[in-house]
């Protein structure tokens, strides 16, 4: 894959990604009836879903960053996959299999994206000594 491709594949999933955390956080925030609904039926208190929001929100504009903040970038990656890893073990446990996924889904969307912005943002580690 190309620099070209590996960039545009990249924003395509910055984006999808943002689209889908930011719209999920603001529903959290606004008391949207059917996320509290469905979040409060996996047994999750009120006070969890707004941290949750406020979390996905500053996740996006992290994201939305271009070519800054790289090491948070990677925590943001991390706390959205430990969303997306909660959210299906809930869901399985507490509705049932049909109903996660969309948990499925965001996890191969987020993996992409991550694949494309390790091969945008190589790391070399190095021992130390």
């Amino acid at each position: 894959m190309n620099t070209k491709t590996t960039n545009i594949t990249f924003w395509i999933g910055i984006v999808l990604t943002s689209l889908w955390f930011g719209a999920s956080g603001f529903f959290e925030l606004t008391k949207n009836a059917l996320v509290w609904e469905i979040t409060q039926q996996l047994g999750y208190p009120a006070h969890f879903i707004y941290l949750l929001g406020v979390a996905k929100i500053s996740g996006v504009i992290v994201l939305l960053i271009p070519d800054k903040l790289l090491r948070l970038k990677e925590w943001v990656f991390a706390g959205i996959f430990f969303d997306i890893i909660f959210a299906f073990g809930s869901k399985v446990a507490v509705i049932g299999v049909g109903t996660a996924t969309d948990a499925v889904v965001a996890l191969v969307m987020v993996s992409a994206t991550y694949a494309m912005f390790r091969k945008r943002y190589p790391v070399a580690y190095q021992k130390i000594e």
